[in-house]
């Protein structure tokens, strides 16, 4: 700095002060500058190696003057000194400067020499630029096309001819049909297991009395053979054996003997008319009384009688019962008569009688919707397929059968009673006698309304609806074999 721009230099020029000596810098040495060579631009399509930051070499003038400083230098060395805002550092080298030794010079690059990446990047270590350069190649290395194999060719079925598949013999034979009286009794066994049961507690040990004959009663009566049949069974039991012991089997032999009584009035078999055609049957009952099933059973049979045969699906109603007759009509390869759900029962009726008619068909068998007897508007309904029928035919129906229902018990006195008065039952066909313990019921409407019973059902096989025998039914509710 000349001694014109040195601070204070104005005053010393008036006043002449003295200025004071100051010792001379101590020159510093920089270190050996190394030759610098010009790097070549990286291609432009090629994108540039991730910079990754290294630590400056050891012989770097940050290392010198950061980790080694000289304090006889300090005062002078400014370099330290950040400069000021919007101004470039000056001790920062610039990257693309030549130096002044060198400027206008023609730089070729120097035969055999290596090029050496800038300085800061990884290619100043040379075991981090490789990781670099694999870490590179990985991220921008396109994934190889995946050549799906060829599928391999299926290989031609053989050619195979339409076979009829026989089931094989059953080697140890077909099971034996059970005849009627094992079916009989086997499907009556809740209620005679029940009377058995009680009649053995009441006379095993014990004098007749009168307490004794009370008891009986009350166990026929929860049986639902009526107050009327329970009373005069009661009495053929006491009659001349009072104060006398009587064994349980007497008893029942008693019992069957008045069941027996009791029911061969009404043990009519079915009996198709001939001289009728058609022979017009209505079937008739209350909602789940197996009307629709008892038709399917019962054109089994008089098929199986050689009469020609035609079903009417007159419950209109539920559409279930009308497939339910076209499924028996299969079986029985019986025609079927049958409309749209919620038709005109009546109309369908008509329809089914003039076809009979025309074909000259033995027998006709219409089945009606379930209706409760105590509606007076179902019960209305019942009556007009009636008049409707009479008026192409005035016998006709020659044959209206109520099915009942042996689980309801003593509903069933009500149903024969307004069926009747709407429809003039002329027969009963008591279903569902395996399902109950109450078996008496068939005694009770015996003896009430002396109806012809022409079937009883024991099951839901074809085979277990039979013609109403009194004889065998009393000694199956008794509890004793055919005899």
């Amino acid at each position: 700095m000349s001694e014109d721009k040195r601070p204070g230099w104005l005053l010393r020029k008036m006043f002449g002060t003295k200025e004071e000596e100051r010792p001379a810098p101590v020159p510093v040495q920089p270190p050996d500058p190394k030759p610098v060579q010009r790097q070549r631009p990286a291609p432009a399509a090629e994108p540039e190696p991730a910079v990754v930051p290294t630590a400056p070499p050891s012989d770097s003038p940050a290392s010198f003057s950061e980790g080694q400083p000289d304090f006889a230098t300090a005062a002078t060395d400014v370099s330290h000194v950040p400069p000021p805002p919007g101004e470039p550092a000056t001790g920062t080298p610039d990257k693309n400067a030549v130096p002044d030794e060198l400027e206008g010079a023609d730089l070729q690059p120097v035969e055999g020499a290596e090029e050496r990446p800038p300085a800061g990047t990884a290619g100043d270590d040379p075991h981090r630029g490789a990781e670099a350069a694999d870490t590179t190649s990985e991220a921008f290395a396109p994934e190889p096309a995946v050549v799906p194999e060829p599928a391999p060719m299926p290989e031609p079925e053989p050619e195979v001819s339409t076979q009829i598949f026989m089931p094989e013999p059953d080697m140890a034979g077909e099971e034996p049909k059970r005849g009627w009286w094992s079916r009989l009794t086997g499907g009556m066994k809740r209620t005679s297991t029940a009377l058995t049961e009680r009649v053995t507690g009441l006379f095993t040990k014990r004098k007749l009395d009168a307490d004794t004959l009370e008891e009986l009663e009350d166990a026929l009566i929860q049986a639902d053979f009526g107050i009327e049949t329970a009373m005069r069974i009661s009495e053929a039991v006491g009659k001349g054996r009072y104060e006398k012991g009587i064994s349980p089997d007497a008893v029942r032999e008693i019992l069957a003997t008045e069941v027996e009584r009791a029911l061969t009035p009404v043990a009519i078999p079915f009996h198709i008319d001939s001289t009728k055609k058609p022979f017009v049957i209505l079937m008739i009952g209350v909602n789940g009384a197996g009307k629709t099933t008892t038709i399917g059973k019962l054109a089994l049979k008089l098929k199986a009688e050689g009469h020609s045969l035609m079903l009417a699906a007159g419950d209109t109603f539920r559409a279930a019962a009308i497939e339910q007759l076209k499924v028996w009509g299969q079986r029985t390869q019986t025609p079927v008569i049958a409309r749209a759900q919620g038709s005109d029962a009546a109309g369908l009726a008509f329809d089914a009688y003039e076809a009979a008619k025309a074909q000259g068909t033995d027998v006709l068998l219409i089945d009606t919707a379930g209706r409760l007897q105590n509606k007076a508007g179902l019960m209305a309904e019942l009556e007009k397929i009636l008049r409707v029928i009479r008026k192409i035919d005035a016998q006709a129906p020659h044959a209206v059968i109520l099915v009942l229902d042996a689980t309801v018990g003593q509903n069933a006195l009500s149903q024969v009673e307004l069926f009747s008065k709407a429809a003039n039952v002329t027969g009963l066909v008591m279903t569902k006698l395996d399902g109950t313990a109450r078996g008496g019921i068939l005694v009770a409407l015996a003896a009430k309304f002396g109806l012809p019973v022409h079937f009883i059902g024991v099951g839901e096989g074809v085979e277990d609806l039979e013609p109403f025998a009194a004889r065998d039914f009393a000694r199956a509710i008794a509890g004793l074999d055919a005899g």
